[in-house]
Formats: C-alpha cells, structure tokens, sequence
C-alpha cells in the first residue's frame, strides 16, 4: 500500500480536526462525511474505469463477418474499391 492510501485510511488527528469542521459546516456528523466522500471516490473511480473501456478500440471484424461481407459484394468489385467508402 501507498502511503496515500494508508493516510486516507486513518487519518491524523489534525486532518480528522479538518473533516469534523467541513462536516459540520455540511451539516453531517463525521462518520456521515466520511462514507460520502468514500462512496465519492468510488463513483469517480467507476466513472473513470467506463470511460477508460468505452474509449478501448473496435474489434477487427472476424474470418467469416469479412467472408459474409465478401459474399455480399458485386461480382465485379475490386477489393480496393469495395473497401473504400462510397462518395
């Protein structure tokens, strides 16, 4: 574990100071404050790991999704013009 990760486990007494002000000044109790900011961290984290597998390429078509896509192209067709979009 990172030294991040273990501080953000057991906080010192000054940084637990500074969340009990901020969630009084939210109007929660500390423990409340903490579970928010936790299930925060955990949405933001989700959030990223979507985007992250969104963004991941297109699979390259497989042997017979190119042989169907053959098959469905005029007899004459050249293969390079076949691939190219129409204008």
């Amino acid at each position: 574990m990172t030294t991040k990760q273990t501080a953000a486990r057991t906080p010192t007494p000054a940084q637990r100071a500074y969340e009990a002000k901020r969630a009084a000044k939210a109007g929660m109790s500390l423990e409340k404050w903490l579970d928010s900011k936790q299930r925060g961290r955990k949405a933001e984290q989700l959030a990223r790991l979507k985007a992250a597998e969104a963004a991941k390429p297109l699979k390259k078509p497989g042997l017979f999704a190119r042989l169907i896509e053959r098959a469905q192209r005029p007899l004459g067709a050249s293969a390079t013009t076949a691939r190219t979009p129409p204008r």
